[in-house]
């Protein structure tokens, strides 16, 4: 034993308290204790030098017990080198079976142990990098799709638990706001630090409002002049961070004090808030910023795994505290980069929606619009194809050039997208300025040719340009005449004068003049017959080398002429031909008397599913003699899209009376008030074009306005400061309302309740039709 290569040693019982008796010349070498410094001490120093206090525990539990122990320990050398070891450990005993002494064998395994230990640790490392790179790869999945209304709260819910023990998003728009997703619709801007405006509810939340000597909120930039008394006087770490003065992360503590209206301070309370569920609450949480292109958007927050361990003692166990270290720089990489991919997400959904909203600007000053036509009902519709931008290359107007002279035009631009808007707006320009600079269609189109060769727009285009000429029917004495009356034969009525302001002795009449361009042919529906108006036919706008005709149609009341572009009858299933056959079929079984029934006829029959943009224009020469005696039996809903002005509230309570006329429906008093009330919201606090529906529900009138405001209306809430808001107490006296988000805004509903005496109590239904005002009180 004396001279065995391994280290061994005896020592004596357990009752004598485990002397050591004796070392071999191996064990002196290995430790660097002589025999004479180790023979005689106590088992205390053997513990001390062999095992470090977890393995202290087992062996002491195995000597008790007289069992023999095989243990792998952490012992020092006498120059206090760490050396790992295998200490085997075996009870001597006499013939009657009692232990006299103690042998111990060991054997240097720290080569072993290393590379097992590196192997450990390999494994260790490319586990975390397994995890990082799946949480990576499902937050960007969830990152992919921010419609989702809760991506970044399942980006949270994928972290915690596993590399961090809570964790939140927070997004910077005029203040912090603790975020589960992004509102695509108004992404946050990055910008702004009122972060008291959005205060966590709660019990864990003390927080008592300032106001001023009028009652209202101080705001962040009032009480940022002076912080509260009692706060510790520090920079904001956090608003350094949101500044982008500082790359993070931030570690914000939240034992700390901190100004009220500081982002450290808000974060501070609100990061309380919600961890005070917890067990193990966290004093520190780190900060990290979520960068955009040029600004910080918001900020990702997370607290430590509660792992109930001791905290690693980095001077003791350097080992422990590397391993600690990598793992800290691991998880910090894995939230770096989640951070910067959401940051990218969500400046690309601010970016988009910034170009979205300058796209929707250009197109929707492109819209068609509607002149207000006095002595004709007019009705217009445009769709554009769903499948591409909200307008395409369809257009239409309706022009009162002079007060006897209406001009029609609808067109088609090859293409949907915004070149072909772009084509269509510098056509439509040209088209309306010579159109009040001439009056014959074809003159007008040839005028068009020459400047469109000249202008080069890289689209070719068709039209229809119509004029519509008011004519006073004389009566000359050789006229003959069918009744005693003397009215001409063929003539109107002297009830037939529609403007109501024309001579009985003088009836008015129309007639069209018009011009085609390469498009398909208008269409005159007279007394349950269809005519094709096909004269006056050309090539496409541009391409007129020749002189344009002009054909002439003499007109009677009640004749509708209809304008339309190819996308209400063209299909992929079948021929043009056979799409324009359907619609004189369709036009020939209307029965709605009034431009607006008409329209919503075809467009029930032919527009179900169209493959492209639809425009359609709808025109009636009134007949008071039968209008007011007939009975429509078209479908009971009518639309119309009204340019976001002042002209537009009369025009559509024109349109309520007409169409309240044309159904027999009572009550038009009300109904008129109603959608006046709602149009003037949609003028004086929406933007762009406002879309107006009527329903018949057979329980009374469904009026629904629809514009581009998101914010809902309101009525007067009792401040006294505030003014405006009655228009929607007249509408809560006539009818029940709501609303519901449509689109980019909004749509405002109103269901009129049958009145006995045909208008409310105490308001004058009786006002002006002509006024075109806005009614005076209304607001959001």
């Amino acid at each position: 034993m004396e001279r065995a290569g391994t280290p061994m040693f005896i020592t004596g019982t357990r009752e004598e308290g485990m002397p050591i008796v004796w070392v071999n010349e191996a064990f002196t070498r290995e430790t660097g204790y002589a025999f004479d410094e180790v023979v005689g001490r106590s088992p205390d120093m053997l513990m001390h030098l062999l095992s470090e206090p977890r393995g202290a525990d087992g062996l002491r539990a195995s000597v008790d017990a007289g069992l023999e122990v095989t243990h792998t320990v952490r012992s020092f050398r006498r120059d206090g080198t760490p050396v790992w070891s295998q200490l085997s450990l075996a009870p001597l005993g006499d013939a009657d079976g009692r232990i006299t002494h103690w042998v111990g064998v060991t054997a240097d395994v720290s080569e072993h142990l290393e590379r097992y230990a590196a192997q450990v640790a390999s494994f260790e490392l490319e586990r975390r990098e397994r995890v990082g790179l799946d949480l990576i790869a499902r937050s960007s999945d969830l990152l992919n799709d921010l419609e989702y209304p809760f991506a970044l709260r399942e980006i949270c819910e994928h972290l915690e638990g596993v590399i961090v023990g809570w964790a939140g998003f927070y997004l910077n728009d005029d203040g912090l706001r603790f975020a589960e997703g992004v509102d695509v619709a108004t992404p946050p801007s990055g910008r702004g630090t009122r972060h008291g405006r959005h205060m966590p509810a709660g019990p864990a939340i003390k927080h008592t409002a300032q106001t001023d000597a009028l009652g209202d909120a101080i705001t962040a930039q009032d009480a940022s002049a002076e912080a509260p008394a009692g706060y510790d006087d520090h920079r904001d770490a956090v608003q350094e961070l949101l500044d982008g003065t500082v790359d993070g992360p931030v570690h914000l503590d939240l034992t700390r004090s901190y100004p009220q209206w500081s982002a450290s301070g808000w974060i501070a309370r609100d990061v309380r808030h919600r961890l005070g569920v917890l067990s193990g609450f966290p004093d520190v949480v780190s900060v990290h910023a979520i960068p955009g292109r040029r600004r910080v958007l918001g900020l990702l927050v997370t607290s430590p795994v509660v792992t109930g361990l001791a905290p690693v003692d980095a001077e003791h166990d350097q080992e422990a505290a590397a391993q600690a270290a990598a793992r800290e720089a691991s998880t910090a990489t894995v939230l770096q980069v989640i951070a910067r991919r959401a940051g990218v997400a969500i400046d690309n959904v601010r970016l988009y929606a910034r170009e979205h909203r300058l796209a929707e600007t250009l197109q929707r000053a492109m819209l068609p619009e509607q002149a207000d036509v006095t002595g004709l009902d007019v009705w217009t519709y445009y769709a554009p194809n769903s499948e591409h931008a909200q307008v395409g290359g369809d257009w239409y107007d309706v022009l009162q050039i002079t007060p006897d002279v209406v001009g029609l035009v609808i067109g088609d631009v090859v293409g949907h997208d915004v070149e072909a808007a772009a084509a269509m707006g510098q056509l439509r320009s040209v088209v309306r300025s010579y159109a009040y600079e001439l009056t014959t269609p074809g003159p007008v189109l040839e005028r068009v040719d020459q400047l469109v060769e000249g202008m080069r727009i890289p689209r070719s285009a068709s039209l229809v340009y119509a004029s519509l000429v008011r004519t006073v029917a004389l009566l000359p004495d050789d006229v003959a005449t069918d009744d005693p009356s003397g009215t001409p034969t063929g003539a109107a009525p002297d009830s037939q004068d529609t403007s109501g302001s024309g001579d009985d002795l003088h009836p008015e009449r129309w007639a069209i003049e018009y011009t085609r361009a390469g498009h398909l042919p208008p269409l005159l529906l007279r007394g349950g017959e269809v005519t094709q108006l096909n004269d006056a036919g050309g090539a496409l706008i541009g391409f007129g080398s020749t002189k344009r005709a002009t054909a002439r149609e003499e007109l009677l009341p009640g004749d509708v002429l209809l304008f339309y572009t190819d996308g209400l009858i063209e299909r992929r299933d079948r021929a043009l031909r056979v799409g324009l056959d359907a619609l004189v079929d369709a036009s020939a079984a209307i029965t709605a008397i009034d431009a607006a029934g008409i329209g919503e006829e075809l467009l029930s029959r032919l527009a179900d599913a169209p493959e492209d943009d639809v425009a359609l224009v709808v025109l009636r020469i009134p007949d008071p003699a039968t209008d007011a005696h007939a009975t429509a039996l078209s479908p009971r809903s009518r639309r119309w899209l009204l340019p976001s002005e002042a002209a537009s509230i009369g025009r559509a309570r024109h349109a309520v009376l007409r169409t309240c006329q044309a159904w027999d429906l009572g009550d038009s008093a009300n109904a008129e008030l109603v959608v006046s009330e709602l149009v003037a919201n949609g003028v004086l606090h929406g933007w762009g074009h406002i879309a107006l529906r009527l329903f018949d529900t057979g329980d009374g009138l469904r009026v629904e306005v629809e514009d581009s405001n998101p914010a809902p209306p309101v009525t007067t809430d009792g401040h006294p400061n505030r003014m405006g808001g009655f228009g929607m107490q007249i509408v809560e006296r006539l009818a029940d309302w709501g609303w519901r988000p449509a689109g980019s805004g909004k749509l405002v509903w109103a269901r009129l309740r049958p009145s006995p005496l045909g208008k409310p109590d105490g308001i004058d239904a009786t006002r002006d039709t002509d006024d075109t005002d806005a009614p005076e009180g209304t607001d959001r």
